[in-house]
């Protein structure tokens, strides 16, 4: 059983940056697919960026294209995710997940974080 606990989330003016850090514990993160997820307020959970278990294919959502960067630290079994460039838009709770299938897809993730929220001020 995977343990997946977020941190580095909190209050940002627009324009600034966040790094988000997935500490895994109960398993090796980097035998897993991973991937972070946002949920706004009245929203559904959706596809922020994910990472293949060999770490050579990322994929992102249109939305943070060119301005997220997920990566992965097989020494402290942590997956990231850089923000730069941050909008009021990108205002959510953001999720880490992992899985054995490398996807957009919500659904294909077993294990989840509890979540850490980050907030954009305009």
């Amino acid at each position: 059983q995977v343990q997946l606990v977020e941190s580095g989330g909190g209050l940002v003016q627009a324009g600034g940056s966040l790094r988000l850090s997935c500490a895994a514990s109960g398993g090796t993160v980097s035998t897993y697919a991973t991937g972070w997820f946002r949920q706004a307020p009245g929203k559904e959970r959706e596809f922020v960026a994910a990472l293949s278990q060999g770490g050579g294919s990322t994929h992102y959502a249109d939305s943070v294209k060119g301005r997220f960067t997920i990566s992965r630290d097989n020494a402290k079994n942590t997956v990231y995710l850089q923000l730069n460039s941050l909008k009021p838009e990108d205002s959510a709770v953001y999720y880490c997940a992992a899985g054995r299938v490398y996807s957009i897809l919500l659904e294909s993730y077993v294990y989840w974080g509890q979540g850490t929220q980050v907030t954009v001020s305009s």
